[in-house]
Parts: structure tokens; sequence; C-alpha cells
């Protein structure tokens, strides 16, 4: 908020465990209404201006932008660094060292390092009902015994070949939609193309 974000996202505690329940829903709501309203901190445009600190922090980001561009280009392009594992290995790096910070006691993580306690804190999670996978198997089943084969078939053909001779795609994924052509069949015949991704640094 003080940075003049323009878009605020407050995540449901039960996020990393299931789909977030209305309880925590509502606690995530509220934490971006009181920051919006009780808070003061949207009734300035920049609060922060002028903060030498703030300056100081963004003249450190953009070098490091800079940094990254000019080893991005040195390797030809980002393509060309993505295929050569530089961007996966500089996060997998980045994560390592954050944790290790972490283990060492450097960076202090409430709760985790410092001042956790032993008490089990039991978290309620959304249960989804059986029932709503049910009737979506059943949706499914039902388009594909009803869709015109002949077209879902050659929908699914032009995307091959799209895909093969470097075509524009998007066109393809319409029609293929149109033809009722399941994500995971459109997905499956570009696995076929191109293969699955395996980050070239690690695997």
């Amino acid at each position: 908020m003080l940075g003049g974000t323009q878009s605020l996202h407050t995540n449901s505690l039960d996020e990393t465990f299931a789909l977030p329940t209305k309880e925590a829903v509502t606690l995530a709501l509220r934490t971006q209404q009181v920051i919006a309203h009780e808070s003061g901190a949207a009734d300035t445009i920049d609060p922060l201006a002028g903060s030498y600190y703030v300056e100081h922090l963004t003249d450190r980001m953009e070098q490091g932008f800079a940094r990254y561009l000019a080893e991005i280009e040195k390797r030809g392009g980002m393509v060309e660094a993505v295929e050569q594992g530089y961007p996966q290995r500089e996060i997998v790096e980045a994560a390592f060292h954050f944790q290790q910070q972490v283990e060492e006691g450097e960076k202090t993580i409430v709760g985790i390092n410092k001042y956790a306690t032993d008490e089990e804190v039991a978290i309620p999670t959304l249960a989804i009902d059986p029932e709503v996978e049910r009737k979506q198997n059943e949706r499914l089943a039902e388009t594909r015994r009803t869709r015109d084969d002949g077209r879902w078939r050659e929908s699914l053909d032009a995307l091959r070949s799209a895909a093969r001779t470097g075509d524009e795609l998007m066109p393809r994924f319409l029609d293929c939609a149109r033809a009722y052509a399941s994500v995971g069949e459109q997905v499956a015949v570009l696995k076929e193309v191109f293969g699955e991704y395996h980050d070239p640094g690690y695997f």
C-alpha cells in the first residue's frame, strides 16, 4: 500500500492446504478492507515520496535488473537463457540461499525459526462433495458421446499440423473448443509434437 500498489491480494490462510473455506476467504477480504479503509494508507497518493531508503532500494532493484538483462543478452536472449537453464538455476539458488538464511537464523520467520511453539494449530479445510466430481465426469462423458467425432478429429489434426509447421495456434485452439475437444486432449496433441518440458539444468 505504501508503495502505491494498484492491486492488493491477500492469500487465504488455508490456501496451501485446499480451496479456501468461506471463513478464510472472509478473513482475507476483511484484511484488505482494514488496510483500505482503516489504515489511512490510501489517503495519500504517495506516502513514501522522497524517502531516501525507498529510493535506495529502487536503485538496487534497477541495478539488479540491469545485471540480469545484460546476462540474458550475453546468452543470446531469453529463449537461449531458458534452454541453458540460466533463470531456473538462479531461482533455485535464490531459494536455497533463503532457506540457508532461515535455518541459520540470519533471517527470522516468526513461528518457524523464532517464537515457535509446540502447539498444533488445526486449520479447517474445505471438503468438496464427491457428488460434484461425479456430476462433472458425467457431463464430460455426455459431451464426448454427443459431439461430432469427425469435426473433433479434424480440429485436433489441424492443431497438430499447426504445431508442427509453426503456424498460429490460437485459431486452432478456438476450433478445438468449438468442436468440444477437451483441454486435456489438446494438450496431449501438443505433447505429441513438442514433447514435455524438463528443466535442462537439473534433469
